[in-house]
């Protein structure tokens, strides 16, 4: 009785066996770990290229710090700063508002910091610089801008506050620059206070800026574009496209100079396109352009993301301390 219980016990372990897979499952749970193989190695490649990018970046970022600058860049930068503190006292004021930060995504949040760089550097180059002002810098936003290497340093008004609170005084002079606007600006007036709306991806959010004027009961106006050239799409233009054109027009009094200095052929119509030769030589807006093209995407909320945004915000705050473009 115990030698039949033994060999059932035998049967039972030999019969224990996985089952034979049949020769079509086999093939596809071999296709299966190779999928998942080549996975694995892409995903690890990636992340040690990216790894790579940054480490040549913070390399890149700490020989420009060793190279001490030059005689003629230190003397053009007490030139900007002294400038700056003219304009302060008698510049044209111009406001960029920041009220809109819970209305962006993190990616565009970014963007619209890279921009307001762009306008403060813009301004330091300027002959005329404008009284430059950022209002409503406060919760995601002011926490932005404040990452931005030596913005404590800024020559510029930061306002935790609204426009409105800022010129309580003279809200009269207020005006909203938006496209959506009825009146055309012919003229700059140095007693006007002009704001432009710091929001990235105005499609989700059409006419926004001119209800906010309305609801404000302040004035709004229009840059005049469809005047002297035809866009290849919407008339909307990025934050530092409109402050450097109003800059330019401070300079040349001559909008169409203006336009074609810092509106990229690509976004100009058969008009402009044709017109192509009137625009300055090495006109700054190709640079400025596609400098914003290949601002770094941190969509991805991860520390290497993070870590790429900030090496990339520092090389471009090194090159302008050293007085490069």
């Amino acid at each position: 009785m115990a030698d039949g219980a033994e060999s059932g016990q035998a049967a039972v372990v030999g019969d224990g066996n996985p089952p034979q897979l049949s020769k079509s499952a086999k093939k596809k749970l071999l296709k299966q770990e190779r999928q998942a193989a080549r996975k694995a190695e892409r995903k690890a490649g990636e992340k040690e290229r990216r790894r790579a990018d940054i480490e040549r970046r913070r390399r890149e970022w700490e020989e420009s710090l060793t190279a001490a600058p030059s005689q003629e860049a230190r003397e053009e930068r007490g030139a900007r700063a002294e400038r700056l503190r003219r304009a302060a006292e008698g510049g044209q004021k111009v406001v960029l508002d920041l009220e809109f930060a819970d209305l962006m995504r993190p990616n565009e949040i970014h963007s619209l910091t890279q921009q307001i760089m762009y306008c403060y550097a813009v301004n330091g180059r300027s002959a005329t610089p404008a009284h430059l002002w950022l209002t409503g810098c406060s919760g995601e936003m002011g926490t932005q801008v404040q990452r931005i290497p030596g913005f404590d340093k800024w020559i510029i008004e930061k306002e935790a506050k609204s426009y409105l609170e800022a010129f309580a005084d003279c809200k009269e002079n207020l005006v909203y620059l938006t496209a959506d606007a009825e009146t055309v600006l012919d003229e700059l007036d140095m007693s006007k206070i002009y704001i432009i709306g710091g929001l990235v991806d105005r499609n989700r959010w059409k006419g926004i800026t001119q209800k906010k004027a309305v609801d404000q009961g302040i004035q709004s106006a229009k840059l005049p574009i469809g005047s002297y050239l035809k866009m290849s799409s919407s008339q909307v233009l990025t934050v530092n496209q409109v402050f450097e054109i109003m800059q330019k027009f401070v300079e040349t009094k001559d909008w169409k100079t203006a336009f074609f200095h810092v509106i990229p052929p690509r976004k100009r119509g058969e008009a402009g396109a044709a017109n192509d030769d009137d625009a300055p030589e090495g006109a700054a807006n190709g640079d400025l352009d596609k400098c914003l093209e290949e601002e770094v995407d941190d969509e991805e909320d991860d520390g290497d993301g993070d870590e790429e945004a900030d090496v990339a915000n520092k090389r471009h705050c090194v090159r302008s301390e050293n007085g490069k473009s």
